[in-house]
């Protein structure tokens, strides 16, 4: 068969396999959430053999170290993967959900239901963790998935795919509903984007290329984000104890992932204090600082920041350093530069928390915590589908409810129009 067959046979299947998945109850879909997350761990050893593979190809491929990171699957990777798979179960279902109820002068009663959206097929990069996320989710909510990974991550994609339809099988949801495209062939994503008569949406996860490559080519509707350049704002009222230990945990935890900072700004009343502290623990951790002129006149010695570097999604140790005059200038830079991620600000000022929850026009706004909440898992969503920076149809990570849509449901006791 051509890649266009096979993929249109899968994308029919999983069509097929959607129809008896939404009819499936709680009980049904949570159970095999369960043998889901249980045979990640029964098959550790299976999993890390096969992703040491990709490890060894994508270093031989000269992978960079955040890619590398995001490929690794180790036991503490797995055991997050089998948690989540558990939290998905614990969640109530979204589908059969009545989110409002109305009654109309004639007596009918309207209301609106969640349903699953039908057919998700998820793109990605690396991460062979979105494989067990994409699932669970995609499971509970009702929908059929498809999953089409790197060509990087293609032996660890193919191994998880494998114990999750297992425990399909086993479980009675339908074989079908969990499935990976095998071929790395970039044409296979092409087909895919094609078929809006079997898929419902589309969700990219990965580099801003291939987000940008699937939405100029999908004739199916893409949920998305490009970027993540996020954003800490230490305000003038901020505890500098509380807005070191947060500026730290943003850009050095884990450098290479959507919601790790890429700008800090900084008040100019606190400016003189602060900067001096983060430099020496920006420098310990091996962070490169690239500031503004004001910044410079406090950190003498750190790179200039060019234009380019504000709206940079740098995925590194590379931290942008602005100094603002006050709120509005940290609003205004946030908006202007920002990708619509997550940005968050560090004060003691109840006015200005609530200011900056309301004026930044982001889908995850903190106050007084690291961007890093900024997962599905973090939030109690289970894990999640990706994060959208999409306004419609979701906005933000995206859990369980993100996954259905909602059909008007109405009862009635022989009304007729009129």
């Amino acid at each position: 068969m051509s890649v266009k067959d096979d993929v249109t046979s899968i994308a029919r299947a999983a069509r097929a396999a959607s129809i008896g998945l939404a009819r499936l109850g709680s009980s049904v879909k949570n159970s095999a959430l369960i043998n889901m997350a249980d045979g990640l761990i029964a098959n550790a050893a299976f999993l890390k053999d096969e992703n040491a593979k990709d490890i060894a190809a994508g270093e031989k491929k000269g992978l960079t170290k955040a890619m590398l990171d995001r490929l690794t699957l180790t036991d503490k990777t797995l055991a997050t993967m089998a948690e989540g798979l558990k939290e998905v179960a614990s969640l109530p279902d979204p589908v059969g959900e009545v989110t409002k109820m109305w009654k109309r002068p004639n007596g009918l009663m309207v209301g609106k239901m969640r349903i699953p959206i039908g057919v998700i097929g998820i793109i990605f990069e690396s991460r062979p963790n979105v494989t067990a996320d994409a699932a669970g989710l995609c499971l509970k909510s009702g929908n059929a998935v498809i999953l089409r990974g790197g060509s990087e991550a293609i032996h660890s994609n193919n191994a998880i795919a494998k114990i999750l339809n297992r425990a399909c099988v086993d479980s009675g949801v339908p074989e079908k509903a969990v499935q990976v495209i095998p071929t790395t062939d970039r044409e296979a994503i092409l087909e895919m984007l094609k078929l809006e008569e079997f898929i419902d949406l589309i969700i990219p996860r990965g580099g801003e290329g291939l987000i940008r490559f699937v939405v100029e080519n999908s004739k199916i509707p893409v949920i998305k984000h490009y970027k993540g350049v996020c954003h800490v704002f230490i305000d003038s009222s901020a505890d500098i104890k509380m807005a070191e230990d947060i500026s730290v945990n943003a850009k050095v935890q884990r450098p290479g992932v959507c919601n790790s900072m890429e700008t800090l700004l900084v008040h100019k009343d606190v400016a003189t204090s602060f900067l001096p502290k983060m430099y020496e623990k920006y420098r310990a951790a091996g962070v490169e600082l690239r500031g503004c002129d004001r910044t410079r006149q406090i950190l003498k010695d750190i790179k200039a920041a060019v234009e380019e570097d504000w709206s940079a999604e740098y995925l590194d140790l590379i931290l942008s350093v602005k100094v603002v005059d006050d709120m509005d200038a940290a609003i205004d830079h946030i908006n202007r530069y920002g990708s619509l991620h997550t940005e968050s600000i560090v004060t003691k000022d109840y006015a200005n928390a609530q200011r900056f929850l309301r004026e930044v026009n982001s889908s995850t706004v903190v106050v007084n915590a690291s961007t890093r909440f900024s997962d599905g898992h973090e939030l109690g969503l289970g894990a999640e589908i990706g994060i959208s920076t999409t306004k419609i149809h979701a906005f933000g990570p995206m859990g369980l409810e993100e996954l259905t849509t909602q059909k008007f449901i109405i009862y009635g006791d022989g009304q007729i129009r009129e």
